[in-house]
């Protein structure tokens, strides 16, 4: 895979890079979730096509798995190689990190704090295992956990979409059922029925609107 350097990448002079810090009152963290094959990257595609996405920030994830068709680096996610993102998350500049599915993944700690500073909500798409950690190290972050209709309906789905291997299906699947069963551990639960994303979307952006009114003054420590 072709190494590209991460923007994000630590440094000894980025202030942000060090002790915590607080966001401006306000911004909140948001962690979307939901087991594979839910409609992730597809509902965060809505969300950015709604008039209130310019207050949101979207942090980019860093992965060690290869792209899938369509995907772009920087955008879709910072591609890297395992000696990299080891690299990084011994530098400490994740805020969070796991292993999933065989890959690792992990969210950029300074992203994080940049945007929270300017005032954004930040959004991050993770998984279960991301989430528990973000939760751990942030309190204050609001956990949306999104559900399919049925594991029945979520198979179909990561059947339909073609891009992992039998093995790799199999332990989506298994894995399924695993995440599912943490939906208690979140702050919300939302529905992604059969062709309604949009639905889910307006969902999401109505429960993170709520926050903003209920905590004007809240300062999310990162």
């Amino acid at each position: 895979m072709r190494e590209r350097p991460l923007e994000s990448a630590p440094s000894t002079d980025d202030p942000l890079f060090g002790a915590p810090s607080a966001g401006a009152p306000g911004a909140l963290l948001v962690v979307v979730s939901g087991p594979s094959g839910v409609g992730k990257d597809t509902i965060i595609k809505a969300l950015r096509a709604r008039p209130r996405d310019p207050d949101y920030h979207y942090v980019v994830t860093c992965t060690t798995r290869a792209p899938r068709p369509g995907e772009e680096d920087a955008r879709s996610y910072h591609f890297l190689t395992r000696e990299r993102f080891r690299a990084l998350r011994d530098a400490g500049a994740f805020l969070e990190w796991a292993e999933v599915h065989g890959n690792l993944y992990a969210t950029p700690r300074a992203e994080v704090r940049r945007a929270l500073a300017s005032g954004h909500d930040v959004i991050l798409k993770i998984d279960v295992q991301g989430a528990a950690a973000v939760k751990a190290c942030v309190p204050d972050a609001l956990l949306v956990f999104v559900v399919p209709p049925s594991l029945e309906a979520l198979f179909r789905r990561l059947r339909s979409r073609a891009t992992e291997s039998a093995g790799e299906l199999e332990i989506r699947q298994r894995n399924a059922a695993i995440e599912l069963a943490r939906q208690g551990d979140y702050d919300e639960v939302v529905l992604n029925g059969d062709g309604q994303v949009e639905r889910t979307a307006e969902q999401i952006d109505a429960i993170i609107r709520a926050e903003r009114v209920k905590h004007p003054d809240r300062r999310v420590v990162v």
